[in-house]
């Protein structure tokens, strides 16, 4: 069909040139020109055809060989393709026209070159991964020869040996956070600085600078149960060393807990005294915190004393002794110190309180002319067998008096009511005292006794 339609357009070419030819005669009969113009414009005519169509030919002719020269090229060039991955040699169909051997050589040659960059673009990449690999855990990277393109197999086989490694890295690394976990530990507890590059290496935060090596995590085992002998061995020097501490400090130890307690106590006591409820207590309570709070006074200075002495020398022979960071005769100061401190607070918030609330008072007014006067006490008669208003001195029943053998005096301030207002005279020599009385006078006077003159047997309002 297309040999058919190829010829029908050269026969159509050659009588369109017929008519072209016959039309030129025609307007050169109607113009007149002579023969011998005739076939020079004839020759003109032929002349600018054969150029034509000679130029045509030309270009033609180099097409045809460029397609063969490209063919030849491709061909080569395909060979080598199938060379270097490992195909077999491409074989072209039989008749074939050049067209078609240049277009399936082509596609073909564009095939394997889009193969052959797969293959090394994944080798770059799993090249890349080995190696990194390898250098972490001095491993030797799988071989392929450089410059050389890859086959299928090679690079299955590169990629197991790259999964392979990873999972090893893997095993090693936990295996290795393991170890530098417990031998930072083991460094922490027992002091130790690292000194060797191993050391450093081991419990540094970047653990990406240790290589995972077989020899190197042998010997971190090796220096991990290093440490485990020397800290049990220093466990038991520091044992037997706090019980050599222990045995010889024990009589400052005891006497300094000692102090403690008796401090505790005196506190106690020092917070009992300004505890408005302590005057409703029964049962002679009062004379026994008075007599256990001056055993307790009296009992911290010797005690600091002889911690005192005992530090000395101590302190002389075997250095400083600490207590919570401090040498132990400052630290009773300190707690002495903190002692005043608190006891000026309190004080200083009780007149606080009292300026405060004496400014919201109106004073009294006193009636005009009048004067405030004092009422005298009656003169009365100190009999033998009587007690005077307003002052009385009564012998102590309780067994704490009995036992010291001495008497207590009681002076009443002028002005003062009645210490009861429902006895008015007691007989010296009665054998019991009204409860209520007593009761009073026990409170007065062991309150003054604890507040003011602890030391003294006459107590005065």
């Amino acid at each position: 069909m297309t040999c058919r339609r190829s010829e029908a357009l050269a026969f159509s070419l050659v009588t369109e040139i017929n008519h072209a030819m016959a039309k030129l005669v025609d307007i050169w009969d109607s113009i007149g020109i002579m023969e011998d113009q005739r076939v020079e414009r004839m020759q003109t005519v032929k002349k600018h055809i054969d150029g034509l169509l000679h130029s045509m030919i030309k270009e033609e002719e180099a097409l045809r060989h460029c397609i063969k020269t490209n063919i030849i090229t491709s061909q080569k060039q395909l060979d080598t393709l199938c060379l270097e991955l490992g195909l077999e040699p491409y074989k072209l169909e039989e008749d074939l026209t050049v067209l078609q051997m240049e277009k399936n050589l082509q596609c073909r040659v564009e095939s394997l070159l889009k193969e052959k960059n797969e293959r090394l673009r994944e080798l770059s990449d799993l090249k890349k991964q080995d190696e990194e690999l390898c250098v972490t855990l001095c491993a030797t990277p799988y071989y392929i020869p450089s410059g050389s393109v890859p086959s299928r197999t090679q690079l299955q086989e590169l990629q197991e040996h790259v999964k392979k490694l990873g999972n090893e890295k893997e095993s090693r690394v936990k295996v290795f956070s393991g170890l530098r976990q417990d031998i930072r530990s083991l460094m922490d507890e027992m002091g130790h600085e690292p000194e060797s590059s191993l050391e450093r290496e081991s419990i540094c935060p970047d653990s990406d600078i240790f290589l995972l090596t077989h020899d190197n995590i042998k010997a971190l085992k090796l220096l991990l149960n290093h440490y485990t002998e020397e800290l049990l061995s220093l466990h038991d020097n520091e044992l037997l060393r706090m019980k050599a501490f222990y045995e010889a400090a024990q009589p400052i130890l005891e006497d300094l807990e000692k102090w403690k307690r008796n401090w505790a106590l005196f506190q106690e006591f020092e917070r009992k005294a300004v505890d408005p409820n302590r005057f409703s207590n029964r049962g002679g309570s009062l004379l026994k915190e008075s007599k256990d709070r001056a055993k307790v006074q009296k009992l911290l200075p010797k005690l600091e004393e002889e911690l005192r002495s005992r530090v000395e020398v101590w302190e002389k022979n075997q250095g400083t002794f600490l207590v919570q960071g401090q040498r132990i005769m400052n630290y009773i100061y300190s707690q002495w110190e903190e002692h005043r401190l608190q006891k000026d607070k309190e004080k200083n918030e009780r007149m606080t309180k009292i300026t405060e609330t004496s400014q919201f008072k109106t004073p009294t007014k006193r009636a005009l002319g009048s004067t405030y006067t004092t009422p005298t006490p009656n003169k009365i008669k100190k009999m033998p067998n009587m007690l005077a208003p307003r002052t009385a001195t009564v012998s102590s029943t309780s067994s704490a008096s009995s036992s010291s053998g001495s008497s207590t005096t009681f002076v009443c301030v002028p002005g003062r009511p009645q210490l009861s207002a429902k006895v008015k005279t007691i007989c010296l020599g009665h054998s019991k005292l009204n409860s209520t009385l007593k009761c009073s006078l026990m409170q007065i006077s062991f309150s003054f006794y604890c507040c003011r003159f602890s030391k003294k047997k006459n107590i005065y309002c």
